[in-house]
């Protein structure tokens, strides 16, 4: 892990006591600039049996270095959450703004990854959606992910 994600995981750690961790589970070559496709899991920490992974775009030294704004990586990501054991759903936020339950800075200061869970009750559907949060210009890039709560038949 580099020492400019430690230190965001680290300072994600403490502003997001509430929010999930993640682990990385794969990290994917993409050119010879040392750029890298990152993908972490982490575990919804309200809902049990519920498992994200996340992917993002992470610049290698040699593009940061090529292109300048050092500090900053791309806002594309991309999620998929599924059943991964019983659900339990613990007391979650249950309004149509949904709770953030993931959160990684993607810059120093202004730029972070995050995930929000919406409980759509009326399809009993719970909904992931992983988005870029920016202090002044908001992002339209997004990735959505549902995972829905079949009732057991007796």
């Amino acid at each position: 892990m580099t020492l400019i994600r430690r230190l965001a995981a680290a300072s994600c750690a403490t502003l997001f006591a509430t929010t999930a961790l993640a682990e990385q589970v794969g990290n994917v070559d993409v050119d010879w600039l040392g750029n890298d496709i990152v993908i972490e899991a982490f575990s919804d920490p309200e809902v049990e049996g519920v498992t994200c992974h996340v992917s993002y775009f992470e610049r290698g030294l040699i593009d940061r270095l090529q292109k300048g704004n050092w500090f900053e990586d791309p806002s594309n990501s991309a999620i998929s959450c599924r059943q991964t054991g019983p659900i339990t759903i613990g007391d979650i936020d249950r309004s149509d703004e949904g709770e953030s339950i993931f959160s990684e800075r993607r810059s120093i200061i202004w730029k972070s990854l995050s995930v929000k869970r919406i409980f759509d009750e009326a399809n009993r559907t719970l909904i992931y959606v992983a988005h870029a949060r920016e202090v002044q210009d908001g992002s339209a890039k997004m990735s959505i992910s549902t995972i829905p709560l079949y009732q057991p038949s007796n």
